[in-house]
């Protein structure tokens, strides 16, 4: 007997899988799926990684809290280990026949490319997101080709991409992965209210970091890690500070570049003007962004940087290279300055040109907040992604319940789905 709910209402057996949950983009946005699949739309879902361990911090935890299984396979590692991928291959194999999914839904390269294969030969259908082409500038030749040929192979066995921005999607039409027509894009989603509405007051966590009211705060949200663009920053800041010695940098993460970016600036007599906060939870990020009077993203490749909306949401204009996304929301003249990958002069130019003009500040921050504090609340993300769910399901199991909601078992019926092969 039907119970009154539309088909698309209801619930699903979802299997996500990550290769670790580490603090990070990627991980906060699958963790924000699982936990809305589960407690706002009741469904059976499960995630599957490995061991949370990084420099980053983990998100373990805030998983194991959540109320839906979590399976952690002990030797799946970012890193590609013959031995170790074949063992938690076996053990993702078994688990996924145990969990019988309507869909699996993968995240990340290795992830992607080890998930989707046992999809396929589970005849499960599969949904990967690209959270940042595995692909990208700045890597070696021979990895660039070899990540482009992995990720044809595994497309061959992806139902539908979901990609955090237009340009991931971009960017692997060009790579010859998929037709444009099996990619959707959906932005990475999170928690806007901190970030409409500041946790603590401004003025007490400025003080804490030894900010004085006057001071211009530029700051950046990244692991201190290559290709992130520290240095960048870092070369902006000698002359900005000249021109305005008010100006103060906030620099929140870790990595194993920080010792190195501060033996740099006391080389050049800046420590005073630059802070450090170390690893801090993603809860304190919001905060800290409220701090700030201008998030700067100098990122040398990214999918779409969650800092960037992040920062528009708390009213903050941002500036960013043109990478990945961005400029799907960096807007110039409207919510920030947008600027060529590497550039310096360029760099100083927006900084000062911001740091003077408290009311160009307000005005670019403003308009970024009324325009994207909607569209990446978690809650509607979690809702566009189930609706391809239902779209791969229909399209490959067109016949997989009866008007009334019951499963259908006549012969010849499409195979639930998640049943194995014989």
């Amino acid at each position: 007997m039907s119970d009154g709910r539309d088909e698309r209402d209801r619930p699903l057996r979802v299997a996500h899988l990550i290769t670790r949950l580490i603090v990070g983009g990627a991980q906060e946005n699958t963790l924000h799926t699982v936990e809305d699949e589960h407690r706002l739309h009741g469904d059976d879902v499960s995630l599957i990684t490995g061991p949370g361990i990084g420099p980053e911090g983990t998100l373990e935890p805030r998983a194991r809290a959540g109320g839906f299984p979590l399976h952690i396979l002990p030797k799946f590692g970012r890193s590609i280990h013959p031995l170790h991928d074949w063992n938690s291959t076996r053990q993702l194999t078994r688990l996924l026949r145990d969990i019988r999914p309507d869909v699996v839904h993968t995240h990340s390269s290795k992830a992607g490319i080890i998930g989707r294969y046992v999809a396929e030969r589970l005849r499960i259908p599969a949904v990967h997101t690209v959270h940042g082409a595995s692909f990208h500038y700045g890597q070696h030749p021979l990895a660039y080709r070899t990540y482009v040929k992995a990720e044809r192979w595994a497309a061959r066995r992806t139902a539908r991409f979901i990609c955090v921005a237009d340009a991931m999607t971009d960017d692997y039409v060009a790579a010859g992965i998929a037709p444009r027509e099996q990619f959707v894009t959906i932005y990475s989603g999170f928690d806007v209210e901190p970030f409409v509405s500041p946790p603590r007051p401004r003025e007490d966590v400025r003080r804490e970091l030894g900010l004085e009211p006057h001071h211009v705060v530029i700051g950046k949200v990244a692991r201190l890690f290559h290709l992130k663009g520290h240095e960048f920053v870092l070369q902006a800041a000698v002359p900005v500070i000249r021109a305005n010695p008010d100006v103060r940098f906030v620099f929140v993460g870790d990595g194993l570049r920080r010792q190195e970016f501060e033996d740099w600036i006391a080389r050049h007599g800046l420590t005073e003007h630059f802070r450090f906060t170390g690893l801090v939870p993603p809860t304190q990020v919001p905060e800290l962004i409220h701090a700030m009077d201008v998030v700067v993203h100098t990122s040398q490749w990214e999918g779409l940087a969650r800092v960037l909306p992040q920062g528009l949401i708390a009213g903050k204009p941002v500036v960013s290279y043109d990478v990945g996304g961005a400029r799907e929301v960096v807007i110039p003249g409207q919510t920030g300055y947008l600027l060529p990958r590497d550039s310096v002069d360029e760099l100083v130019e927006a900084l000062l040109e911001l740091s003077g003009n408290a009311d160009l500040r307000t005005r670019l921050g403003q308009t970024g907040r009324e325009r994207f504090t909607e569209q990446f609340r978690h809650q509607y993300m979690t809702s566009r992604i189930r609706e391809v769910y239902q779209q791969v399901l229909e399209a490959t199991h067109p016949n997989r319940r009866t008007p009334t909601g019951e499963p259908r078992t006549s012969p010849g019926a499409p195979r639930t789905p998640g049943e194995p092969r014989a």
